[in-house]
C-alpha cells in the first residue's frame, strides 16, 4: 500500500496555501508535517482525507479498496476532540463505531489502551482536556482504517499518554498501517520522515 499525493494545489480565497505539494508514504511509514502556523498543515492533512477540494493536484491510495474514496480508508483526528459533554466515555466511542461501521469488542479495550478503563462511565464534560483527548485518539482503536491524519494529536497529553500514544502509532506502523501527523512538537514515532511546509521539505 502507497499514498500518493501529487501536485496538490489548495486555495485559502485566492491566496494558494498550498503549492505543487508533493509526496509519498508507503505502508508501514510515518510522515511529520512541520512549520510555522499558516504554512497549511491542517490544510493538508484535511486535502488527503477529502475534507476540501485541493484546486488541482491529486490524493490516490495504492492497494487500498478499489471501491472506496480515500478518505474513507482514513482516520482524521483533527484539533477538535469531538467529545459530546452529555456522554460518557464509552458512550462517545460507541458513536465513533456507528459512524465509522466498527466493531462493539474493541470498545473498552481501546478506552483501556488509553488508560480510560476507570473512566467508561464518566460523562464527557466531567474529564479533563488531557482525558478528552485520549478519548479522541481512542476512535482509531474502535475502527480498522489503513491510514491516520493526525493534526496536533498529542496537545494536552502528559508525557506517559504520549508515550502510550507513540506506541499505538507504532503498532499500526506495524502492521502495515501509514500515519501523517502534523505537529509542533516530537512526537516520539520511530523512522518518521519529515516534510516542513513553508519552508525546505525534507521528506522524499
Amino acid at each position: 500500500m502507497r499514498l500518493i499525493v501529487e501536485n496538490l494545489r489548495v486555495l485559502r480565497g485566492d491566496r494558494a496555501v498550498l503549492e505543487n505539494q508533493s509526496f509519498r508514504v508507503a505502508a508501514g511509514g510515518a510522515l511529520l508535517l512541520t512549520g510555522p502556523n499558516g504554512a497549511g498543515k491542517t490544510t493538508l492533512l484535511r486535502a488527503v482525507a477529502g475534507l476540501i477540494r485541493p484546486e488541482a493536484g491529486k490524493v490516490s491510495l495504492e492497494g487500498g479498496e478499489a471501491d472506496a474514496t480515500v478518505g474513507e480508508q482514513c482516520h482524521f483526528v483533527g484539533h477538535l476532540n469531538a467529545v459530546k459533554p452529555s456522554l460518557t466515555a464509552i458512550e462517545n466511542l460507541r458513536f465513533w463505531k456507528d459512524a465509522l461501521g466498527g466493531d462493539e469488542q474493541p470498545l473498552a479495550r481501546a478506552l483501556e489502551r488509553f488508560g480510560l478503563g476507570e473512566m467508561a462511565d464518566v460523562p464527557g464534560g466531567y474529564l479533563s482536556a488531557g482525558q478528552k483527548r485520549r478519548i479522541g485518539l481512542a476512535r482509531l482503536l474502535v475502527a480498522q482504517r489503513p491510514v491516520w491524519l493526525l493534526d496536533e494529536p498529542t496537545v494536552s497529553l502528559d508525557a506517559a499518554s504520549v508515550s502510550t500514544f507513540a506506541a499505538i502509532v507504532a503498532e499500526h506502523l506495524a502492521g502495515g498501517g501509514i500515519a501523517i501527523a502534523a505537529t509542533h512538537v516530537p512526537l516520539g514515532i520511530a523512522g518518521a520522515r519529515e516534510l516542513r511546509l513553508g519552508g525546505l521539505a525534507e521528506a522524499a
